[in-house]
């Protein structure tokens, strides 16, 4: 069943959603994406204006054009001059996914923890974490990847990561 939020519930998820692109400058689907109406499916929404922060529970399913988030919990939080600073999704299997330019593949990342930095533009996977880019992936402990130069960083183990979790890649040859 879908629940409806209040204006500024969706203002806030609207601003995270927009700002959740995979792709460097200004893609076609980014534009299409923050042009589409924000889906959200939740269990329950905690917003706090004074805090900046909105939280939704129970299996969270938010998808704005090609971007998806999802999660058992995803807390969304806001900045001084009200900006969306962060996305956080926690879960079993927290999942992310867009498509950056219809001209390219999905993008999917995994993890128990999922958090999206957006000054930074960038996005940390922890614990089982997986990213899937083409036919390249990584798979461990922590994965870090930097949307605008495309860069991924990986540990077997980080803050948050259960126990070591080697890190495995594989790479598509260039064609």
């Amino acid at each position: 069943m879908k629940r409806h939020t209040s204006p500024l519930a969706s203002t806030l998820l609207a601003v995270a959603l927009s700002g959740l692109a995979w792709s460097t400058g200004p893609a076609m689907a980014q534009q299409n994406d923050a042009d589409q109406p924000v889906e959200v499916e939740a269990d329950r929404l905690d917003l706090d204006d004074q805090a900046g922060t909105a939280i939704y529970t129970g299996e969270v399913h938010i998808r704005q054009g090609s971007m998806q988030l999802t999660g058992d919990r995803v807390e969304l939080q806001r900045n001084a001059a009200g900006e969306l600073s962060r996305a956080t999704a926690y879960g079993e299997r927290a999942y992310i996914e867009q498509q950056p330019d219809p001209q390219e593949p999905v993008i999917r990342g995994w993890g128990r923890t999922i958090v999206y930095h957006v000054a930074e533009r960038r996005v940390e996977l922890i614990d089982r974490a997986e990213l899937h880019q083409a036919g390249d992936t990584f798979d461990g402990g922590y994965l870090e990847y930097f949307l605008d130069r495309r860069v991924v960083q990986a540990r077997a183990e980080a803050e948050g990561v259960e126990g070591r979790q080697r890190i495995r890649m594989t790479l598509q040859p260039e064609r």
